[in-house]
């Protein structure tokens, strides 16, 4: 098969219809997300051209980040981006729904802790009062997306041990305790997980993460939660927006 089967004409670079193969096969789901393309000897044999030109149009696919290189195992499709506004306050799973993508989470550890020095200041709260500590990986469409860390004082939700978080989302808990979530801060810098974590995610640890920190008030002005997230930066985009 010629690039010409593919009927793209040669007013433009082979590189570029090449990409546009590529990119096409990507769209209609015949290169599916988390799976390999044809290594670049295979393509340049399909199509009749030089393994230059295919990585050529390859590196442009990475670059667009439709495409991803892993060292020593291929090219690989990478699943659409999920965007999330960064001005609106919403939880995990509301996001996720309101961007028609089907959230899941895994709860890796719930307790019960004491708020100690530094998270009595934050709360508000006592040091020997307790909190809620809960460490989470959130999916979208069964891709993980990212690992929270959350920190909930045991007086705002107390039977928080009594429901099963991977059935209800936290903001859906809060609902049916009567708090209602008003503002926020967060703060976003890089960071890198620990191994494990890294591994749990299916990413490389030397690989930098999105950390958000973030500080949550309710309409009595009460610090319900702190939570820090580390999300996958190529699986995810954020915006904000900007009023004059």
């Amino acid at each position: 098969m010629s690039v010409t089967e593919e009927k793209i004409s040669y007013q433009s670079p082979i590189y570029l219809q090449l990409r546009e193969v590529v990119r096409t096969k990507i769209e209609d789901g015949e290169y599916l997300p988390g799976t390999a393309i044809p290594s670049e000897n295979e393509l340049a044999e399909t199509y009749g051209i030089n393994r230059l030109t295919v990585r050529n149009a390859i590196d442009a696919l990475v670059h667009e980040g439709l495409l991803k290189r892993v060292q020593g195992k291929g090219v690989y499709v990478m699943g659409a981006k999920v965007e999330r506004d960064l001005e609106t306050l919403g939880g995990f799973t509301q996001t996720m729904r309101s961007k028609n993508t089907h959230p899941t989470t895994k709860v890796l550890t719930k307790a019960l802790r004491d708020a100690g020095g530094k998270y009595s200041l934050i709360f508000g709260i006592k040091p020997e009062d307790k909190l809620y500590y809960i460490k989470r990986i959130c999916y979208a469409d069964n891709e993980s997306i990212s690992i929270e860390e959350i920190l909930i004082p045991q007086y705002i939700v107390p039977k928080l041990e009594g429901i099963d978080l991977s059935v209800f989302g936290i903001y859906e808990v809060y609902d049916f305790y009567g708090v209602n979530l008003k503002r926020a801060y967060q703060t976003l810098d890089l960071a890198k997980l620990e191994p494990k974590d890294a591994r749990m995610m299916g990413i490389d640890a030397s690989e930098p993460v999105f950390l958000f920190k973030c500080t949550s008030y309710d309409d009595k002005n009460r610090v319900i939660e702190f939570t820090r997230t580390y999300t996958r930066s190529d699986k995810c985009n954020f915006y904000v927006h900007f009023y004059k």
